[in-house]
């Protein structure tokens, strides 16, 4: 079955594009034009990837993002952020609501035909993972099914935030360097990007920790990177 995307931009010429290309590569491409359409389209479908543009009319990406990682039905799906901003702050703005990546406009169609099957890829292998369960105290974590615990009650985790959380959890009580973790989760085209993984480890403490500012579970190396206690 051909992978379902849903590609939510203003711009028609890029929309146009991008759907092109990745009927190309044998996806099936739905595409909306507006932020509060976008989101209804992704309830109703339940895509396996979106390409979210950040700038729309209606809510913008952001608010779009937020909305569908708040939504239990389709809170996991893998997002990828367009933006035609080549502004760090952005793309931190993106990954800090949830974006698993970015991609700044404008882009070769390469480049992002890669970051869509990186992307699935890894959100694939996840679910394909053996069946296994990582026990840590009231944290649960389920490798085949792609689901945390905590006292009983499920956590909804992104893609990264999950990859980041069960690296920690199998390496408890290593110190992991931040550009470790950018390689093993993000890839070497991140190297250096360390303020990507303290933002997700900030959403990560947000979600698991009873006060994240005086985390139990994550443990802040300083100078070096982090290791799950």
């Amino acid at each position: 079955m051909n992978k379902r995307v849903l590609v939510i931009d203003d711009e028609e010429n890029i929309v146009e594009l991008i759907k092109f290309n990745l009927e190309l590569n044998e996806m099936d491409v739905a595409v909306e034009y507006d932020g509060l359409e976008g989101y209804l389209k992704a309830k109703e479908m339940k895509p396996d990837l979106v390409l979210l543009d950040l700038m729309l009319p209606g809510i913008n990406g952001l608010d779009v993002c937020k909305r569908i990682r708040s939504d239990k039905e389709i809170g996991g799906t893998p997002i990828i952020m367009l933006t035609a901003k080549d502004m760090e702050d952005d793309k931190i703005s993106g990954l800090d609501v949830g974006a698993d990546d970015y991609i700044t406009k404008p882009f070769s169609i390469k480049e992002l035909i890669a970051r869509v099957n990186a992307v699935m890829r890894r959100y694939e292998q996840g679910k394909e993972k053996k069946d296994e369960i990582i026990e840590l105290d009231e944290i649960k974590i389920d490798l085949r099914n792609y689901e945390v615990y905590k006292n009983g009650s499920k956590i909804e985790l992104t893609l990264k935030e999950f990859e980041l959380l069960r690296l920690l959890a199998q390496k408890r009580g290593e110190v992991l360097s931040r550009n470790f973790l950018l390689d093993k989760i993000w890839g070497y085209e991140y190297f250096g990007e360390t303020r990507t993984v303290d933002v997700h480890i900030r959403h990560l403490r947000k979600k698991i920790e009873d006060n994240d500012k005086k985390p139990k579970y994550i443990e802040t190396v300083r100078g070096v990177g982090y290791k799950f206690k």
